[in-house]
């Protein structure tokens, strides 16, 4: 397996995204070829398709073996499922798989032509080792059961962003942070009223409560250097 591109967008880790493409749609990122395969050929057509799916890889959660259970988020972080039955980072082969939506092929300075896509829930510096156009005739199945995961198909939170914190954000990078934080970022299992969690973002570093239903805002400051 080759690493044939890299994404680049504002979330420098994981935690903050969206745990699912699908869930991210404001959310926009580039996605630049390795040198050796900046090809405008290989491209050719790609503009006739809305949507892609991206293979990747979960390079911040490799580990040494793997297990055949794990336990998801969203089942509290106690109750056990199999490896196959969730989309786990810790897999046998740390492998991800994302819809997303091609915005436009754009030329770059110095790097050939470049992905613009919107539904990233990949963070900065993401491998990507293959990329497939969206067929809906066959990809769509309206009929699919998705198990246990339905049951938090539409989790999220009222996000309350005092004005004056929100006025720290670059106006042009507002909406997907609010789409971020919309979609409550804790893990599952967390449900500490107390606890103070936080994110970095296009350089700020974002810091919110939860209680009940809503997500406060409670701090956003530059990311140290």
């Amino acid at each position: 397996m080759k690493v044939i591109a890299r994404v680049r967008c504002d979330f420098p880790a994981k935690f903050g995204l969206p745990r699912q493409s699908a869930l991210a749609e404001e959310i926009g990122a580039l996605i630049v070829f390795e040198k050796e395969y900046r090809f405008p050929e290989a491209l050719r057509g790609l503009e006739g398709y809305s949507h892609l799916w991206i293979i990747w890889g979960f390079h911040r959660a490799e580990r040494e073996g793997w297990s055949p259970t794990v336990r998801p988020p969203k089942l509290g972080g106690n109750e056990r499922v199999g490896v196959f039955a969730s989309r786990s980072p810790f897999r046998p082969n740390p492998i991800g798989l994302s819809c997303v939506k091609l915005e436009e092929i754009v030329k770059t300075k110095g790097e050939g032509l470049a992905l613009r896509i919107s539904g990233c829930d990949m963070a900065d510096g993401t491998p990507v080792y293959d990329i497939k156009p969206y067929l809906p005739y066959t990809d769509c199945r309206p009929e699919a059961v998705g198990g246990f995961a339905d049951a938090h198909a539409a989790d999220g939170v009222e996000v309350d962003f005092p004005p004056e914190l929100l006025a720290v954000v670059p106006a042009e990078k507002r909406p997907a942070l609010l789409c971020a934080l919309g979609r409550d970022p804790r893990p599952g299992y967390q449900t500490d009223e107390n606890r103070v969690y936080g994110f970095a973002y296009a350089g700020l570093n974002v810091r919110f409560t939860v209680k009940g239903n809503v997500l406060r805002v409670c701090g956003v400051v530059p990311e140290k250097t």
